[in-house]
């Protein structure tokens, strides 16, 4: 599952950087004490006004969509889970009206018992949950290893020679995430504690209880071989965007700790936490009415920030601004673990969404092999021919993927064929220079647009706000415009949003360094349409091109 990355220090003569996670490897970021004002949202802000490539939100509802009254939107979160109790999330979350919270009955009759919120693909009928899960190359090389090891492809029959092929491949895969997750958590555990003492030193030297951002820009000495290493610290908290030297430690020690827990559980030939708890027939694409109501799941971290960047009220001065304004509402499903999501419930999860009434998806998750393809495949078809647009993070490998496919995948399994209504997105940060696309994006013709997607101030659990970076975040800030533009101009289908979104992003000709690569490259070729999405423009575009809105201007205003 694709999740959200965040670049480590470089500090002391450590390079550190913790590279995007390539499947969902739940992480922490740090957490605000206070909530921040709208200013740390650079996403909101105006390319040519604040000169930071933000979506020119502010300027949007200040110029063209004051004293207008939008249309009520849905937007289906399909993610980790979500903290229904989230001061800034919980008058924004969907409602099932036609169900009676904590009945035991299905009141409405969908197939789904107290679905009050969403639902819950990931937990069983006792209430237990799945929290981490294997990756997607683990469950193939389990089935696939009793089959092949050891044999050589002339002695398989013909017949399976495709599905031998695709055991190499999977085999050569593990293992090198195998690898890399025991070096990072054998690496990273050490390095932490290095640069733990190398913090409380400077704290002492320096007198102050805390290594921020503040005290590492002007700090209080004169010794030239302090400010040498003050200056590296300030530069690697900026980058971060961690608030201090104490919160990079966490993380440190928190992604060591989330190595380790991916060797011992997620890249285990023998965990299957499913058959225990959900206890469904996972080869059965076509079962229904698996899971429970519990849309919040063990850690709702990621589904959290995904879903402040989407809609995070923006009337009860609290906290940060989503993108949509009310009545925009986000349905919660929790559909991906710690560890790769399942094709069946990614399926089932679109099509809940779709049934209940969602009209854009949000799907910041991915990964690189779907062995229940078709089930995906024909739940996007579904949404299309029920005018639901689909939003998907293009994932954090730096990998072009108009050569290697992520999934799920912007096209049919033709490969020529591409889905209408499904979007894809690539993250880009704050400034229009050579780091103007996030090092970790993936990138291609297959990618529709970029989007910001480096530390990316949301919500979090508890009602905490915080950091992240990712695809993960690029999407809903998609979905965000998507969904006003939806709520100004109803009439709009899945195809209309996809092309204004599209059309509206203007192409940037900025050399850029090419994701995972050396290279110098113009951004505009990283994408089909070369640019990043703005809301002013698209909200001009849906208005030139004659879509009449069936919103009224409102005589007392927003």
């Amino acid at each position: 599952m694709s999740l959200s990355s965040r670049p480590w220090l470089s500090a002391l003569g450590l390079t550190l950087l913790l590279q995007p996670a390539a499947s969902f490897a739940q992480s922490t970021p740090p957490a605000a004490a206070k909530p921040a004002a709208p200013v740390q949202q650079w996403t909101h802000l105006d390319p040519k006004a604040d000169r930071v490539m933000g979506i020119s939100t502010e300027r949007t509802y200040a110029e063209l969509l004051k004293n207008w009254q939008p249309s009520p939107v849905i937007v289906a979160v399909i993610d980790a889970g979500i903290d229904t109790t989230h001061e800034d999330l919980k008058r924004v979350l969907w409602r099932n009206s036609k169900e009676i919270a904590g009945n035991g009955k299905d009141d409405d009759q969908n197939g789904y018992v107290d679905d009050v919120h969403g639902w819950n693909f990931l937990g069983g009928k006792d209430g237990r949950n799945v929290d981490v899960d294997t990756y997607e190359e683990t469950r193939l090389l389990a089935k696939l290893q009793p089959l092949y090891e050891g044999k050589s492809r002339t002695s398989v029959p013909k017949a399976k020679q495709a599905e031998y092929d695709l055991y190499l491949r999977v085999k050569k895969d593990y293992e090198k995430k195998v690898k890399d997750d025991t070096e990072q958590y054998q690496q990273l555990g050490p390095l932490a504690e290095q640069l733990d003492g190398i913090t409380g030193q400077l704290k002492q030297v320096l007198g102050v209880e805390r290594l921020d951002t503040a005290v590492l820009r002007r700090p209080p000495t004169k010794e030239p071989a302090i400010l040498q290493i003050t200056e590296q610290l300030y530069g690697s908290l900026i980058q971060s965007g961690a608030p201090d030297m104490e919160s990079v430690v966490i993380q440190m020690r928190d992604a060591s700790a989330e190595a380790k827990k991916r060797v011992e559980y997620s890249l285990n030939l023998k965990f299957n936490p499913r058959a225990e708890i959900v206890q469904d027939n996972e080869d059965n694409v076509q079962e229904r009415g698996y899971g429970n109501p519990d849309v919040m799941g063990p850690d709702p971290t990621h589904g959290t920030h995904v879903s402040g960047i989407i809609a995070a009220d923006r009337q009860n001065n609290l906290g940060i601004l989503g993108v949509a304004d009310a009545p925009v509402r986000i349905m919660t499903l929790r559909a991906v673990p710690n560890g790769d999501e399942h094709d069946k419930d990614i399926a089932n999860a679109i099509r809940y969404a779709v049934d209940n009434g969602a009209q854009i998806i949000n799907m910041s998750f991915g990964k690189y092999y779907s062995p229940q393809r078709p089930a995906v495949d024909d739940a996007i078809k579904y949404a299309g021919q029920k005018g639901v647009l689909l939003v998907h993070a293009a994932g954090n490998e730096s990998n072009n993927i108009d050569v290697v496919t992520h999934f799920p995948s912007p096209v049919a399994k033709d490969g020529k064929t591409a889905h209408p209504n499904l979007l894809t997105v690539g993250a880009s940060a704050n400034k229009n220079n050579d780091k103007l696309v996030a090092e970790f994006s993936n990138y291609g013709k297959r990618v529709d647009v970029f989007a910001p997607g480096v530390n990316i101030y949301s919500t979090l659990p508890g009602s905490k706000y915080g950091n992240e970076s990712g695809t993960s975040m690029a999407a809903p800030t998609a979905s965000g415009v998507a969904a006003v533009l939806k709520a100004y101009y109803p009439q709009l289908t899945a195809t209309d949003l996809k092309r204004i979104i599209m059309q509206s992003a203007e192409p940037v000709h900025t050399k850029v360094q090419k994701p995972g690569d050396k290279k110098t490259i113009d951004f505009a070729q990283l994408s089909s349409t070369g640019g990043v999405i703005n809301l002013y423009r698209a909200v001009q575009l849906a208005g030139q091109q004659g879509t009449k809105a069936a919103a009224t201007p409102s005589a007392s205003g927003r």
